[in-house]
């Protein structure tokens, strides 16, 4: 059994130095931690999207479309990419390297530790699956915010985990969701989820 030790140190660098199609359904089951003046939370990454940039009409750096928002794109894999869409954070993994702006958006996760931290930051949720079963919901949950855009993830206070010891999972893959005025975009197979997974968001 491992250690809670071993559970919460940081995937190196490395690790995001594959293709963006690989790196997001590598990153379902690892844990996404977030420490905060309150307490660290967790959890487990259930469901991915992958955006791939210049190419991809439903990505923010479509055309290598480069602003303030998206800068951080181009920069190296394994920072944080947030932004604010709708009064809710989301939250991004930049990946594809130096000035190739690609991501993985973070679309759910199964709460880990921390799990009261968590109830209260999002007192409305209806039950416990409604806490973090979306991208804005988990990062209120977790704490994330704007203030962690460009975040280095192999060091605190935000940081992605190897997953704790779990039976193994089935990955699913099939569009991405909500971006439906983005041409062909919107029917790649660039989600990726845990199959079974009650915290998937749908």
């Amino acid at each position: 059994m491992r250690t809670e030790q071993e559970i919460f140190s940081p995937l190196p660098l490395d690790f995001y130095n594959q293709p963006t199609l690989q790196l997001a359904p590598a990153l379902l089951g690892c844990l996404l931690v977030k420490e905060t003046p309150e307490g660290t939370a967790s959890g487990i990454i259930v469901e991915t999207e992958a955006y791939k940039g210049p190419f991809d009409q439903a990505a923010h750096s479509f055309k290598s479309r480069r602003t303030k928002r998206t800068e951080i794109m181009f920069g190296t894999a394994g920072s944080a990419y947030t932004y604010v869409m709708h009064t809710h954070c989301l939250m991004n993994v930049v990946s594809g390297g130096v000035d190739v702006p690609e991501a993985v958006l973070i679309r759910a996760v199964e709460p880990y530790s921390g799990l009261s931290l968590i109830r209260s930051r999002r007192p409305k949720a209806k039950n416990e699956r409604q806490l973090t079963n979306g991208p804005g919901k988990l990062c209120k949950a977790l704490g994330i915010s704007m203030e962690d855009y460009g975040h280095r993830l192999d060091q605190p206070s935000l940081w992605i985990a190897p997953g704790p010891d779990t039976d193994k999972f089935v990955t699913k893959a099939g569009p991405r969701i909500g971006i439906d005025n983005t041409g062909e975009a919107k029917f790649y197979p660039w989600r990726f989820w845990i199959q079974d997974n009650r915290f998937v968001s749908r």
